[in-house]
């Protein structure tokens, strides 16, 4: 029942609107921490040089591509389990950040992976299920906008979004299941240099809070345009124009 309260669009707008200025500032915050401390002044790596740094835009991108599209998978399954609106409202507000973060991940793996194999793009396990992947996230957009009908929407989108997971275990295990040239997961252990590691991690949080950010942003959007006809909006309309 509480759930429920809470996921009430109106409930739900309100709750967004609040959050959405402290995670972006919290954000902003361990970005700049992370950027600043890992191009600025963490040491080179005794084998790549300077050219490791890019770990930096593209870890987090790479990590979080995953985790989105998990987090969608948790929506969807909600949505479609106990009908609940808001839940298949949050696939569609998660899934163009997803398709973003696989987009630099795929990008910043290809600059990085050039002086490394001598090529922009292998098809290689590891970046093939993470094309996949991308491909994934615009067929989630693409059925979101196909449907009039916003249920029929999150309904197909929630589907997609489920059959999709399959792809998770391959994008993480693959460099363990096949022979890769993508290198194995950057853990953040001892191997790691400190002065390499802890930039990392200020970068990894800061695109986590960044997604929540545009995450609860284009929530708000959507629950406005879903629930355009209600009073509560128009009331909402009537507030701002007397401001």
């Amino acid at each position: 029942k509480t759930l429920h309260q809470l996921a009430a669009p109106p409930r739900l707008y309100q709750i967004c609107g609040r959050l959405v200025p402290w995670l972006a500032a919290a954000g902003i915050i361990a970005l700049a921490t992370g950027w600043v401390r890992g191009f600025g002044f963490a040491p080179a790596d005794y084998q790549q040089g300077e050219g490791y740094r890019i770990m930096y835009l593209h870890v987090p991108a790479a990590i979080w591509s995953m985790g989105i599209y998990a987090a969608m998978a948790v929506a969807a399954f909600t949505g479609l389990v106990w009908q609940m609106k808001m839940a298949s409202l949050a696939v569609a507000a998660m899934a163009p950040v997803g398709a973003v973060y696989t987009f630099i991940a795929l990008v910043t793996g290809a600059a990085w992976g050039k002086p490394m194999w001598g090529t922009w793009w292998v098809w290689d396990a590891r970046l093939t299920s993470e094309l996949v992947l991308l491909f994934l996230y615009a067929g989630v957009i693409a059925l979101w906008h196909a449907f009039d009908d916003r249920k029929m929407a999150g309904r197909a989108a929630g589907i997609l979004v489920l059959v999709g997971v399959v792809n998770l275990p391959v994008i993480h295990y693959s460099v363990e299941w096949w022979n890769t040239l993508h290198q194995g997961s950057t853990r953040m252990q001892q191997s790691i240099d400190p002065a390499m590691r802890s930039p990392l991690r200020w970068a990894i949080a800061g695109y986590l809070l960044l997604f929540m950010t545009l995450a609860l942003m284009r929530m708000r959007n959507l629950i406005l345009l879903m629930e355009k006809r209600r009073p509560w909006v128009s009331e909402l309309i009537l507030k701002r124009g007397h401001r």
